[in-house]
């Protein structure tokens, strides 16, 4: 990959990166680090990834980056993260549909919430979410259905949202 390709993967793909990393980390700094990180590693290996596959590795790199970032997470906050999360909770106030679906996708697994993201919000096939995370299309698709199936529960009647 050349420099002006790179540069043209910065524009095309820097806010899409942004937007998943933001869905899942629900924090601006840490989802502009991730977007960061993300293209710091694309340019590290520039002569060895294509164009044509940036898109997938700088989804990828996001991915595995957050991961890395949960795990470093969990083992220092996770009583902390547990109380902020029954607070949370306890507000029945209604907020808006996308506040409320943005609070089910929260409570959902993490590879049901990514997997969804990607799929729904992003438009990616399920071969490139496999490749992304990991997963055959098999398992892609059944988490995919299986998060769908608790968001539903989470949210109930879609009807009740409007």
């Amino acid at each position: 990959m050349t420099a002006s390709e790179y540069n043209k993967c910065v524009d095309l793909h820097s806010h899409a990166i942004f937007r998943f990393a933001m869905k899942k980390m629900r924090n601006t700094d840490d989802a502009k680090e991730i977007v960061q990180i993300s293209f710091e590693k694309l340019w590290m290996k520039h002569q060895v990834v294509a164009f044509d596959t940036a898109k997938s590795y700088l989804f990828t790199t996001a991915y595995h980056s957050m991961v890395d970032g949960w795990r470093s997470q969990k083992t220092t906050t996770g009583l902390e993260y547990a109380s902020n999360t029954v607070e949370a909770e306890s507000n029945d106030e209604y907020t808006g549909t996308m506040e409320v679906i943005e609070k089910a996708l929260q409570r959902i697994s993490d590879i049901q919430r990514t997997v969804i993201l990607l799929r729904d919000y992003e438009g990616y096939s399920y071969d490139e979410i496999g490749e992304i995370t990991g997963l055959n299309a098999a398992q892609v698709k059944i988490n995919i259905f299986r998060g769908r199936q608790a968001l539903k529960e989470i949210i109930g009647n879609p009807s009740n949202l409007i």
